[in-house]
């Protein structure tokens, strides 16, 4: 069996899969600070998830009450977000490979050390146990330069300023589920909380929105996506970094226009400001595809992903229409499939070290 982890800042997620890859059980986010509400040995237990060490004792004691223990693991694999420019593929963790993510922990200050954290409360519990760590990054690792370069002196870009994209999981999850059947160029709407596109050429990513860092590209939920960067110099001299940052990060894309980061919510309100927050929204979605479509060549199918782009038909119809100048395109909806994506690779890599 495999497991499955995502370790984030407030909370990790986890899910347990056979050698066919077929998901034998999950559980949703345990937040980090709250209190446990996991049945154990068939009673429920509550107690405060003080850390991420705590968190998995919790998780691995329920897979155990259910009869999967830890011992019958073949290996886990866990979601670290940035990879930067020298691991740009599924990777055993070693010594030598946790201190190369570590190196890569000013690329992604909100994410990585998160995802260490993961990795070491596993091994102290299952030192034996292979791990893999899988890089939302890797999956653009292949971009041309002319695509991820930024025009900035060499010396900045010697120190890793360039446009790397993410949510790779999710876009290779889309192209593993459809197969054979993946037309040529396949505009990928990844559209939840955090949201990207990718243009997607013979299966390999040619162009994302995202850039050096995931708040780039579309407005998302609480992300201002592009910015003129003369702005957030403004905002930086007038408020300071920390409050920048806060409002960039947590409080800006829908909740910034209309209070917040809910589709539904937003689609049930009769108001000026819902309106027009879905309107912008989808508006931008269709402005930065325009941009993909020039990198891929054309386009000849769009799929969409993720919370809302699988759950609200009613913004895939608007993004379409603003897309209607190009023809019909099939429209391909693919559940998010991240965790089984994580398996696979996984699964790959032990066998490749056997």
């Amino acid at each position: 069996m495999y497991l499955v982890v995502n370790a984030g800042s407030s909370s990790i997620k986890t899910a347990l899969f056979d050698d066919a890859l077929a998901e034998v059980m999950a559980i949703d986010a345990l937040e980090i600070g709250g209190a446990s509400a996991l049945k154990v040995a068939g009673e429920k237990t509550a107690f405060v998830i003080a850390d991420h060490a705590v968190a998995l004792d919790a998780i691995l004691s329920q897979y155990a009450s259910n009869g999967h223990e830890v011992s019958a693991l073949t290996a886990a694999g866990h979601r670290v977000v940035h990879g930067g420019e020298r691991l740009t593929a599924p990777t055993l963790i070693t010594d030598k490979s946790l201190q190369d993510i570590r190196a890569c922990t000013p690329l992604a200050p909100l994410h990585n050390p998160h995802n260490i954290a993961g990795i070491e409360a596993l091994a102290k519990r299952a030192p034996a146990l292979p791990q893999v760590a899988c890089f939302d990054t890797a999956f653009h690792a292949d971009q041309a330069k002319i695509e991820t370069t930024y025009p900035l002196p060499l010396a900045l870009r010697e120190k890793g300023y360039r446009r790397y994209g993410f949510h790779g999981q999710s876009y290779a999850g889309l192209v593993r589920q459809m197969g054979d059947a993946m037309p040529r160029r396949v505009l990928a709407c990844h559209l939840g909380n955090g949201a990207s596109l990718c243009a997607i050429r013979d299966g390999k990513s040619v162009a994302t929105t995202m850039g050096y860092s995931p708040l780039a590209g579309l407005p998302m939920g609480t992300r201002v996506g592009d910015i003129d960067p003369g702005a957030v110099l403004s905002m930086v001299e007038a408020d300071g970094l920390g409050a920048t940052a806060q409002a960039l990060n947590k409080s800006s894309g829908l909740t910034g226009l209309a209070g917040t980061n809910d589709m539904v919510t937003l689609e049930g309100r009769d108001d000026d400001e819902a309106r027009f927050a879905i309107d912008y929204y989808c508006y931008w979605i269709a402005r930065h595809a325009g941009a993909l479509f020039t990198a891929m060549g054309g386009v000849d199918a769009v799929a969409f992903t993720g919370g809302i782009g699988e759950n609200a038909p009613s913004i895939r119809d608007a993004v379409m229409q603003h897309l209607s100048w190009i023809g019909d395109l099939p429209v391909h909806v693919i559940p998010a499939d991240e965790e089984r994506q994580i398996a696979a690779d996984t699964k790959a890599v032990v066998e490749a070290h056997k």
